[in-house]
């Protein structure tokens, strides 16, 4: 079967920098080409009052429709990456499903398929504490599945999460990533599948990025994927400079995500520019040289 792939963007790079719809919007479609975006909670963050997340959302698909874009996927960003599901304050984890489930709705308002983010973030006291550690395991379960359920609600096809970099944040290694989809599909409304990151292979026995596409790409239909060396998540763009000091390329990816067994995938950028002189007036250029560079490899 022929393999489906397409290129996406994460709009990380435009937190903070290219907040307005109306800019962002441009950006992909006419100076990046790309048609299909995962849109992050930090440019919408649902925190806010309803008036200004509906004026938002209206000005949102009034771009993405302008410009011909794809809201694909949803996920949580920098800002959010909190402890949330796994936060050793019950009320805190409620708080954080109730808002999960705002930022679902959200989602489909604008047009996406599926949302997701890392599965939870435990706190060195409670990872510290076996069964401290496994009862929040199993009250992050209980959120994300009530989540799914509702998700299924509103038309959603999936969920996804992302697997981390250390143990405290979940899903470090392969083994673990299979143990933790598996407990959250036993009682869901909706599949769990993964977001993979290229980046995030860092546990001394699992550090190649391609075993774990090779592996686990059947259920990824995200793929993040950045310039990085072995052993670190850089966010480094695909330019000439750092393609010659990366670990990432086009031919052996596609060949694992081949191999993986999936029959589509969206390949995702999520490259981060540090606020410095040396990065902040090269966004879009780095931008257009990572999409240049994979356009060799996926022409959607």
């Amino acid at each position: 079967m022929k393999l489906d792939l397409k290129l996406g963007i994460n709009l990380g790079f435009a937190i903070n920098k290219y907040v307005e719809p109306e800019v962002w919007s441009r950006i992909v479609a006419e100076e990046l080409g790309i048609r299909n975006v995962q849109f992050v909670a930090d440019l919408l963050n649902v925190f806010l009052p309803d008036a200004i997340i509906r004026e938002q959302v209206e000005r949102i698909n009034r771009s993405t429709e302008q410009y011909g874009l794809n809201v694909t996927s949803t996920f949580t960003s920098a800002f959010t990456r909190v402890n949330h599901f796994m936060h050793p304050d019950a009320e805190t984890r409620k708080t954080w499903l109730d808002w999960f489930k705002k930022f679902a709705r959200v989602s489909a308002e604008l047009g996406a398929k599926s949302t997701g983010s890392h599965f939870g973030i435990l706190t060195f006291a409670d990872y510290d504490d076996p069964a401290r550690r496994e009862y929040l395991i199993g009250e992050a379960l209980k959120n994300w599945q009530e989540l799914s359920w509702y998700c299924k609600e509103l038309g959603m096809d999936h969920l996804l999460f992302e697997p981390m970099s250390v143990p405290r944040e979940m899903a470090n290694t392969v083994a673990d990533t299979r143990e933790l989809l598996a407990r959250l599909n036993e009682d869901a409304g909706i599949p769990f599948k993964l977001c993979l990151d290229v980046g995030h292979a860092p546990h001394p026995d699992d550090r190649d990025p391609y075993r774990w596409v090779r592996e686990l790409g059947s259920v990824s239909p995200v793929i993040h994927i950045q310039q990085t060396e072995k052993d670190h998540s850089r966010h480094w763009p695909f330019t000439e400079a750092y393609n010659r000091l990366g670990i990432i390329h086009g031919e052996p990816l596609l060949a694992a995500i081949e191999q993986s067994g999936a029959t589509e995938a969206e390949i995702v950028f999520e490259i981060s520019h540090r606020e410095a002189w040396s990065t902040e007036f090269r966004i879009i250029e780095d931008h257009k040289e990572s999409v240049a560079y994979w356009r060799r490899f996926v022409a959607k």
